[in-house]
């Protein structure tokens, strides 16, 4: 895992919990964390959030995004109408390894009511210390950029 990484992360209510614990749980790796709220455990919308999670990360402001939601399916798919952005849901290790390694995923999808908080630090750990393995990968991830210019 790289020495310090940027992480910018967001939640609706259902995941406001586990942000506020992976927060502290990221910035105990030495990671910097930019947290795009919510603030609190009442009732939100989370398509702004996890897009502004998402733009954050095309813009280059974060190396990587986290979204968090009751089950993360939502948070994934608005972080993923951000151009340049590869949202990926993970609710166990192996998924958040092949996100990485295969799909060169950059932010980072989990469901609040589905994982546990220690099963979440490893995904998040898992997530962010995997590298992208490129080669037939690096194609196909070309080809979804060529999709978002398509549509």
């Amino acid at each position: 895992m790289s020495s310090s990484l940027r992480i910018a992360i967001g939640s609706d209510h259902a995941g406001y919990d586990l942000k506020q614990h992976l927060v502290s749980f990221i910035t105990g790796l030495g990671h910097t964390v930019d947290d795009q709220g919510t603030y609190s455990t009442e009732s939100c919308d989370y398509p702004p959030i996890c897009a502004g999670v998402g733009r954050t990360v095309r813009d280059g402001k974060a190396d990587f995004g986290i979204v968090l939601g009751g089950s993360g399916q939502g948070e994934q798919l608005a972080a993923n109408k951000v151009r340049g952005v590869r949202a990926a849901l993970c609710n166990c290790l192996y998924t958040a390894r092949m996100a990485r390694a295969h799909n060169d995923a950059n932010v980072l999808s989990m469901g609040a009511r589905v994982v546990g908080i220690g099963l979440a630090e490893e995904i998040v750990t898992t997530f962010l210390s995997t590298p992208f393995e490129g080669g037939r990968h690096a194609r196909r991830v070309a080809q979804l950029s060529e999709l978002e210019d398509e549509f």
